[in-house]
């Protein structure tokens, strides 16, 4: 049985894009009108994952183009400032770590695939960086709401790590998530909403290419 805090994380992701459950599609959204996005979905067959792996542009990017994922939203995880911004996060004084929550549709895709993922678009061998990103919010971090989930991320990262996927040893914790809070409006969907961004264009633009052609089987 699914716990309450799974079931707030949705519950916050939807909030956060302005979603709500049982009503019909408006459409596709226009770059700067994600807090109009209204979705019908079967929440009986959603789960939620929370990941950290470097500024949140990147996985946010990466995932909005994975089969089965029906929402992501880029926030914070884990520190113990409640409610903070950006700046306040970027300062490294909250301890909270750029994370993405990600609502995945359990018939389409799986914890497992998501975690697949996740070990090959980001490093998980540098502590508290990804590149020239460096400090705690940075880290790398798999943020689990059941045991199950326990489970699977430390049987993920053995796998992984045995499989020589990156050189060193990784240094990404496996934590249950403490708290979780929607980042500002204007970090959704970042890459698509700035797509003449240095960053987006040479850091996270590379990821997603990536992430096209090692799995052209989980494209939406």
């Amino acid at each position: 049985m699914r716990n309450n805090l799974l079931y707030s994380c949705i519950t916050l992701t939807l909030l956060a894009l302005g979603c709500s459950s049982g009503l019909k599609n408006s459409g596709k959204p226009g770059p700067n009108d994600t807090n109009q996005l209204v979705l019908q979905m079967d929440t009986s067959k959603l789960d939620t994952a929370v990941l950290a792996g470097g500024c949140f542009w990147c996985l946010d990017a990466v995932y909005r183009q994975m089969k089965g994922i029906e929402l992501v939203t880029a926030g914070y995880s884990n520190g113990s400032t409640q409610n903070p911004t950006y700046e306040q996060v970027c300062s490294g004084t909250t301890g909270h770590a750029e994370v993405v929550s990600i609502v995945y549709d359990t018939s389409k895709t799986s914890y497992a695939d998501i975690l697949e993922v996740f070990w090959r678009i980001h490093n998980p061998t540098t502590l508290n960086r990804q590149g020239n990103d460096i400090g705690t919010q940075y880290r790398s971090g798999i943020y689990y709401m059941n045991e199950t989930q326990k489970e699977l991320a430390l049987k993920s990262k053995a796998a992984a790590e045995e499989s020589h996927l990156w050189e060193g040893k990784f240094v990404t914790e496996i934590q249950a998530l403490h708290n979780y809070f929607p980042a500002e409006d204007y970090h959704q969907d970042y890459y698509t909403n700035n797509p003449g961004n240095s960053y987006c264009v040479y850091v996270v633009g590379e990821k997603v290419e990536k992430f096209k052609k090692l799995f052209r089987d989980k494209l939406k």
